[in-house]
């Protein structure tokens, strides 16, 4: 019988990010906290809905959301999806930084995270 504590057996946590607002420094630092997730080892899904899908119009100098994204998604452990009929009432394409998605992405989040948090 082979002993089992000699195995390190990492877990990583599965971290859903729902952003439905605009504030910019709100934004970049649910994008800072992803990016340090990520870090860590996670995975994380962010999901845009109503004027989250327009969060890259507040990057600034100071809040550098446009910076914090890219780094986002370097990782293979990071996805951004939006709200597919929230880009749609605003009359807004998707883009790699805002890919359209539906409520069924945003429930597989839901329903796969272990935590999730919103902004």
């Amino acid at each position: 019988m082979q002993l089992l504590s000699n195995l390190l057996i990492k877990i990583d946590m599965k971290l859903g990010i729902i952003i439905s607002q605009t504030n910019s420094e709100t934004v970049w630092n649910a994008f800072r906290l992803a990016n340090f997730s990520i870090k860590q080892g996670d995975e994380v899904k962010i999901f845009l809905v109503g004027e989250g899908v327009e969060y890259e119009a507040g990057s600034s100098e100071k809040f550098n959301i446009r910076e914090q994204t890219t780094e986002f998604l370097k990782s293979d452990n990071a996805k951004i999806l939006a709200c597919g009929t929230c880009l749609k009432s605003r009359n807004q394409e998707e883009t790699n930084t805002c890919p359209m998605s539906s409520m069924k992405d945003l429930y597989e989040i839901v329903n796969k995270s272990d935590k999730i948090l919103t902004f």
